[in-house]
């Protein structure tokens, strides 16, 4: 795999598969990110370096979320003994790296389906554009609480974004011309009659009936069930609304406590730590921040990172209360921690997220005890006729162990979308993609696989200076791997644990570099391929 110049104005990556010469665009749809410092494998799948989004190497189509959109293929060949490429040098250039995707559909054949998606994530944006280039020719209705099209939620707390439009994946008039989907925004639904087929919203003022329904409501933020939770000032963080109101209050001179020492609160630690605020106060359960996900060592060395940009951490304890102001007792003045008094103009409540499941309760459906809802490999409801359940509300069986995990990763949420799309199109797709995240914190750390119940972390490295390879092991193999500085070990991390060629844990103490093991070549082809 190798980047090469076109024309002198743009740039191709040329791919050697099997002794088949391929060429692609070189950048990848998601963040722009070079493709040719990815990953290739053996079945023809090219991987981003940075966030997980796969392409096929052979046509350019989507394989793995969150690729909002296919990159070009481009015609290649040898002859006298040199690589000719014959491509459209506009499409060369970085500001022309999407492809429109190949809908085989657009909804206009009148079929009489129907598909209803409650909610507005990415598993909804992945879902339509799935089911349309699957071939999927029914109507496609969206109900969504938010008042915009599905956006990159991921945004809001790296950057504290305000404008969804600049968000937007699609916008409402794309939806509704190019894939036949009709938005509806701004509606709360109350109840699903799965006898009738009928979705209720609006507090029963209005009704749409389905043929499939998907379910994709996400999470709901968590509040601490403790004195003050509910002031004004404090703040949970999920949507733009969410954003503008931080970003509002966020300004010079400010106090700012946070709730929560995991990835929403961290990451909105760092998107405001430039603004010049009085104070930043962390609050969290754990010895050190991060540490159920990515253990002591890891987290040790991000929370000295972050005390080196004047945050100051209080760790190990719990949230006693949270004090109103007294010259207005709508607002909160301070929190409580160990009798002590952190002041704070404002606060910030990253505690998690609930399934946003409430309404569900009472229209027969058998819910977690969490709220979640358990689905099968196809992602479809147990006990109900045509209902799948997508993104942060899915218990759904692991690939390696068959146990049901729920998982709130972004690009879990769009390979959801995805699979199930091509499921209901009539191509029925089980769901076994690796989960992936990234989060910024001073340096972008990449995270794949399933590490939740590790009991050992192998370190290459040095996460105090921010530059690492973690290894999470579980009963002797290792389950996932997290990075700073090291693309694109995750990646190839994620691809190895797909392929079940991850190396030991004795092998990783031994030295083992993940980045040399072949997966590309010929030679590795029969290994991939069996798998």
């Amino acid at each position: 795999m190798k980047q090469v110049d076109f024309e002198g104005v743009g740039k191709v990556v040329l791919y050697r598969l099997n002794g088949t010469i391929h060429a692609t665009s070189a950048f990848c749809t998601h963040y722009g990110a070079p493709l040719a410092k990815g990953v290739l494998t053996a079945d023809g799948r090219v991987v981003c370096p940075w966030h997980g989004a796969c392409f096929s190497v052979c046509t350019g189509d989507i394989e793995d979320a969150p690729a909002p959109a296919a990159i070009h293929s481009f015609k290649a060949g040898v002859v006298d003994g040199k690589i000719n490429v014959t491509a459209d040098p506009s499409l060369t250039l970085k500001s022309n790296m999407s492809r429109s995707p190949k809908l085989l559909s657009t909804g206009v054949s009148g079929s009489g389906k129907s598909v209803v998606v409650i909610g507005g994530g990415s598993a909804t944006f992945h879902a339509i554009e799935s089911l349309r280039e699957h071939g999927y020719t029914g109507n496609i209705t969206v109900l969504s609480q938010e008042k915009h099209p599905p956006i990159d939620r991921t945004k809001l707390s790296k950057a504290l974004i305000t404008d969804s439009s600049k968000l937007e994946w699609r916008t409402a008039a794309d939806l509704k011309i190019k894939y036949g989907t009709t938005l509806r925004t701004g509606v709360t639904v109350t109840s699903v009659d799965t006898s009738s087929k009928l979705v209720v919203f609006d507090g029963g003022k209005e009704s749409i009936s389905y043929e499939t329904l998907i379910l994709a409501m996400g999470g709901t933020p968590r509040r601490l069930p403790i004195s003050g939770s509910d002031l004004e000032n404090v703040y949970t963080f999920r949507n733009v609304e969410d954003s503008k109101r931080v970003d509002a209050v966020a300004q010079e001179g400010k106090r700012m406590v946070v709730i929560g020492s995991s990835f929403i609160g961290m990451e909105l630690v760092v998107a405001v730590a430039k603004r010049g605020l009085a104070s930043i106060d962390v609050i969290g359960m754990e010895e050190y921040p991060f540490q159920s996900v990515l253990g002591k060592e890891v987290g040790h060395g991000l929370q000295k990172y972050h005390e080196s940009q004047g945050v100051k951490f209080h760790l190990g304890t719990q949230v006693e209360k949270i004090i109103p102001s007294e010259s207005d007792p709508s607002l909160a003045a301070g929190v409580v921690v160990n009798g002590q008094t952190l002041p704070a103009d404002f606060i910030i409540m990253g505690v998690g997220v609930a399934p946003a499941t409430e309404f569900l309760k009472q229209s027969g459906f058998q819910l977690e005890k969490d709220g979640g809802i358990k689905v099968d490999q196809y992602l479809k409801v147990q006990g109900q006729d045509n209902v799948y359940a997508v993104g942060d509300i899915a218990w759904y069986p692991q690939q390696q162990t068959g146990e049901s995990r729920r998982i709130e990763h972004w690009n879990v949420a769009g390979n959801h979308g995805r699979a199930v799309g091509k499921t209901i199109a009539g191509d029925p797709q089980p769901f076994a993609k690796v989960p992936v995240f990234w989060s910024a914190q001073g340096q972008q750390l990449r995270y794949c696989g399933l590490g939740a119940d590790y009991d050992d972390v192998i370190i290459h490295g040095n996460p105090g200076e921010m530059k690492f390879i973690a290894y999470y092991v579980y009963r002797g193999e290792v389950v996932a791997v997290s990075s700073m500085q090291n693309d694109p070990v995750v990646s190839k991390a994620s691809e190895l644990l797909r392929l079940g060629l991850m190396p030991s844990p004795a092998e990783l103490r031994e030295g083992k570099n993940l980045l040399s093991i072949d997966i590309s070549t010929t030679s590795s082809k029969p290994r991939v391929e069996s798998l």
